[in-house]
């Protein structure tokens, strides 16, 4: 369990910043009911109130003058956020309220509260662990619906969950290994080591499955870059407006049409892409376009999957860069060059629903995207996918030492410790305050 937080009486805003209907300030931390009872004077006062209860205030200022009209919210520790005494102040969403407002709070001995620093508080009284720490970042950030449901569930323990057994499984093989040195091997059960190495097979195949999680999960929480490339008149700016659903780019037989980077966001299954239309590749006449072309070759060079289109009609077709997805536009035009055999032939203009459907489950099939939500534990972020790759090679190295006999035990025993304190570091059973500032460091102040 983290050791407690220091209960110092923290503040701040806890809805986005700019003007809005209500904003809400957050208070926390030992003494929070003797700074309400003084900010409202009211009978019977904060203090008195039954926790899960509101009420209507007037918030005072120093002389007595009326800062603001305010609903209450009352909390008990540990029966908060924070899991400490809690008041929550609803005012009027003026950012010059709550200026004046929190000014009135740190007279009153409150404190600013620091970026995340009420989640902070959470973890270190164990309302949460880390994983769920970040989850909370992670919702708030979430850009699409399957990004806030992935966030909600990593909140709610499902990568919590799933760590704390193997965090708890490495310990005790460690421990284990480390209790079968202080015998002679014969002393030990027969079936001692063949067991031990089940259970350590069983814990890498669960750590390299977690591993392989990483992808997908990065490509909802971050979406990908998809290039759309080509010669001029390939048909790449027809295809964006067909897949986004609306006219985006300027469409014309003139080659050199598009000759800046054209950038807009699509969903599929509920990843965000970022679909790029380019300049045409060509030796372009003039400087303007030639830029285009620099800029197409290097966002070329920087996609996470490329879309590389070819007219049929086109006689000297330009082999795709490698890794692309090769599509065949214009495909009810006679060809006037042989098909690469990997190339899809599509028609935005005979077919436009049946070329948008087979652009998209190409899509999917290069994205490796699963049909469906994720419903197994995933990892969220880098600080994860690191700790979790230590812990599969201190386990990996582990299992090679036990394979070199009474030599081996000893390192082995250290490596599984290892292994499962890398766990521990991301479940926050094992942490630093550096720790800490790293991981609340993204949160938003108020949060």
């Amino acid at each position: 369990m983290p050791e407690a937080s220091s209960n110092v009486p923290i503040a701040a805003v806890a809805t986005a910043p700019g003007v809005g209907g209500v904003a809400v300030i957050r208070l926390s931390g030992a003494g929070v009911y003797v700074i309400a009872d003084a900010l409202t004077h009211l009978s019977p006062p904060p203090s008195a109130r039954t926790p899960g209860t509101f009420a209507y205030a007037k918030l005072l200022g120093e002389a007595g003058e009326v800062l603001d009209d305010a609903l209450l919210l009352f909390f008990r520790a540990p029966h908060s956020y924070t899991g400490e005494d809690t008041v929550e102040l609803c005012c009027h969403g003026s950012p010059v309220i709550t200026a004046r407002v929190l000014e009135r709070l740190w007279q009153l001995g409150a404190k600013p509260a620091g970026p995340g620093e009420f989640t902070r508080r959470a973890f270190l009284n164990g309302r949460l662990d880390l994983t769920q720490a970040e989850a909370v970042a992670d919702l708030i950030a979430a850009r699409t619906p399957r990004a806030e449901r992935a966030a909600r569930a990593n909140l709610q323990g499902r990568l919590g969950t799933t760590l704390a057994p193997l965090y708890e499984a490495l310990l005790a093989c460690s421990a284990d290994l480390e209790h079968a040195l202080d015998f002679e091997e014969g002393e030990l059960p027969e079936d001692f080591f063949a067991s031990l190495g089940e259970r350590l097979s069983g814990l890498e195949a669960q750590l390299s499955a977690l591993r392989g999680t990483w992808r997908e999960a990065r490509l909802v929480r971050e979406g990908a870059l998809v290039v759309l490339a080509g010669k001029p008149n390939a048909g790449k700016s027809t295809l964006l407006n067909l897949l986004l659903g609306y006219d985006r780019a300027i469409v014309s037989a003139e080659p050199g049409t598009t000759r800046d980077a054209i950038e807009e966001s699509f969903l599929l299954d509920g990843i965000p892409l970022r679909l790029t239309d380019t300049a045409g590749l060509r030796e372009a006449p003039g400087a303007i376009e030639r830029e285009g072309v620099a800029r197409a070759r290097d966002l070329l060079a920087r996609a996470d999957l490329v879309l590389y289109l070819s007219a049929a009609d086109d006689p000297a077709p330009v082999p795709p860069p490698p890794g692309a997805i090769t599509l065949v536009t214009k495909s009810e035009l006679t060809p006037r060059a042989p098909l690469p055999p990997e190339a899809t032939p599509i028609s935005a203009l005979a077919d436009p629903a049946a070329a948008r459907e087979r652009v998209c489950a190409l899509l999917r099939s290069a994205l490796n995207l699963s049909a469906g939500e994720t419903v197994h534990a995933a990892l969220a972020n880098e600080r994860q996918l690191q700790g979790v790759t230590e812990a599969h090679a201190a386990l990996l190295e582990a299992q090679g030492c036990l394979t070199r006999g009474e030599l081996g035990y000893v390192p082995a025993a250290q490596l599984l410790r290892r292994s499962a304190e890398a766990l521990g570091q991301l479940l926050g059973r094992v942490y630093s305050e550096d720790l800490l500032d790293t991981v609340f460091s993204r949160f938003c102040v108020g949060k």
